[in-house]
């Protein structure tokens, strides 16, 4: 590209010297003319026009061809026929135009190189030898130069002359070509460098745009510049729309953090969508500076953990609630040994004939809260050591219906209106009577929520990983604190309940290989969710 650039400032050039010869030849008016210095002048006329108008076409050329190496041959060779030309037009030997030998010359080194440089001045010298020597023996007689004027010269004159132009045109060769191959070298350098910065800056566009994490800088006082695609998502907004908004108004949560002296420093916020969703962004700011060293901004670059965080929680509260059941099944089979003893022994004792009736009705009282503590450590036991499912595939929908015809007698869902929204087509693999425990604990936990009547309405979906079954009522709902506490044992919210069938159907779901969680609708009410691996 810079040969060509060269090239055309050449032609522009030529072009702009022929134009300024023509233009001073007609306006000027010359006087004591001869007819031999018209017959000159004529020629070197003619020689400019020819000159421009080879140089028009040459540039009209060089734009439809751009550069090429033939172009760039054909001028350097009519620069040294024009030169050659001229000097035969202008008395041969007394010619003061010789010294365009040497630009012909520094033109071919700067286009061509080095070694292009050096056959031009070879052939600028052989051509500038033959016209001294024609004329010096008279050959070039019929042209108008006269073999007197070489014979003036004399001979020693005449071959110093040639042999200092040679050395000349050797010399501008070697030089000029000298520094045409260093400029060449370092154009192709600058461009081997730009090359370089142009692809780190499409690697930097590609990384910031394709980043998993969202990233944004902002200038020292705080304004937004790059807004990458993840954090468009997050927020909701686009680059043209974040840009030079101060990062307070999209990130309340960051006034005053951008500031901070807290590189390397990883933090968390908690962050509301535009669809009212909340979720945790975790987030690091760092400094960076300009090409000076000065402060130029800070990046943030911030991701979603909320799911990260949602899963440290379930596996502190499995640990938890491991603990837990290993610790409750050791205390219930002790709690359960001395039970049995005191059961029977009450039962010898209200055999017992002519038993005061008092008596008996203490007897009974402690034999009903005996059973009742017995059936506590049954449930107690199924939640501490959950015996392994025996998994097979039965249809969903079917096994929702069977559920609400079972609990149609059951007064507490008079008033309640089940819907079962599940596909038919859906299908799970679970233990049967394990399931059925599940739903159960879950329907009769949404039945105790409602307030007057109420609906409960089981729905499924399916993704390639998991088949999510929701619980979802229109009761008072659940708060947050005691959503936490939910699936623990003995923990409930209702006067009466041991507090063990959520934690049992926790456990159950737990052991197929799912999740069983619990969330508020923005509607109202209370969601469970069942989550189970597609098999």
């Amino acid at each position: 590209m810079g040969s060509e650039r060269r090239l055309r400032l050449f032609i522009y050039a030529r072009i702009l010297v022929s134009f300024l010869f023509l233009s001073a030849t007609f306006i000027l008016e010359f006087k004591n003319i001869t007819a031999e210095t018209e017959r000159y002048q004529t020629g070197v006329i003619r020689l400019m026009a020819f000159s421009f108008v080879f140089s028009i076409i040459s540039l009209v050329l060089l734009k439809k061809l751009r550069f090429t190496q033939l172009l760039t041959n054909i001028q350097v060779v009519w620069d040294v026929l024009f030169v050659t030309v001229l000097i035969l037009f202008t008395g041969g030997i007394l010619s003061p135009y010789s010294f365009l030998y040497l630009l012909s010359i520094m033109i071919a080194g700067m286009l061509l190189g080095r070694r292009q440089a050096l056959y031009t001045a070879s052939l600028c010298g052989i051509l500038y030898g033959t016209i001294l020597d024609f004329q010096y023996f008279g050959y070039l007689s019929f042209i108008g130069l006269s073999q007197e004027d070489a014979h003036q010269f004399g001979d020693l004159r005449l071959f110093y002359t040639i042999a200092f132009n040679l050395i000349a045109f050797g010399l501008t060769a070697f030089v000029t070509g000298l520094l045409a191959e260093r400029a060449r070298l370092s154009e192709e350098a600058l461009q081997r460098s730009s090359i370089d910065y142009n692809e780190l800056a499409q690697l930097n566009s590609a990384i910031v745009t394709h980043s998993e994490s969202g990233l944004l800088t902002t200038t020292v006082t705080g304004r937004i510049r790059v807004f990458n695609p993840y954090a468009e998502a997050i927020v909701g907004l686009s680059q043209i729309d974040a840009y030079d908004k101060l990062i307070e108004t999209v990130f309340p949560q960051l006034s005053g953090c951008i500031n901070a002296d807290n590189d390397a420093t990883e933090l968390e916020f908690e962050y509301c969508r535009g669809d009212g969703t909340v979720i945790i962004l975790g987030y690091r700011v760092a400094s960076f500076a300009d090409s000076n060293g000065t402060l130029a901004g800070y990046i943030v670059s911030f991701r979603d953990v909320t799911n990260f965080r949602r899963l440290e929680a379930a596996l502190k509260k499995a640990d938890r609630l491991a603990a837990l059941g290993e610790l409750s099944a050791r205390m219930a089979h002790e709690i359960r040994n001395p039970l049995a003893a005191l059961c029977g022994s009450v039962q010898l004792l209200s055999s017992a004939k002519d038993l005061p009736e008092c008596d008996s009705r203490l007897l009974a009282i402690v034999t009903r809260e005996a059973e009742r503590l017995e059936l506590l450590m049954s449930e107690f036991l199924m939640y501490a050591r959950p015996t392994s499912p025996q998994a097979e595939r039965i249809a969903l929908f079917d096994v929702i219906r069977d559920e609400f015809i079972f609990l149609g007698n059951d007064p507490r869902f008079a008033k309640v209106t089940l819907q079962n929204l599940v596909p038919a087509s859906v299908e799970v693999t679970v233990d049967p009577n394990q399931f059925h425990q599940v739903i159960i604990n879950l329907l009769q936990n949404a039945s105790d929520a409602l307030i007057d009547d109420g609906w409960i309405k089981i729905e499924c979906s399916e993704s390639p990983e998991a088949t999510i079954i929701t619980v979802t009522d229109n009761g008072s709902g659940i708060a947050s604190e005691s959503a936490q506490n939910l699936f623990e044992p003995f923990w409930t919210t209702k006067p009466t309940g041991s507090g063990l069938g959520l934690a049992i159907s926790y456990r159950i779901i737990e052991a197929h290989g799912g999740s069983l969680s619990v969330e508020s609708p923005s509607s109202g009410g209370c969601r469970f969710v069942i989550t189970l691996p597609r098999r």
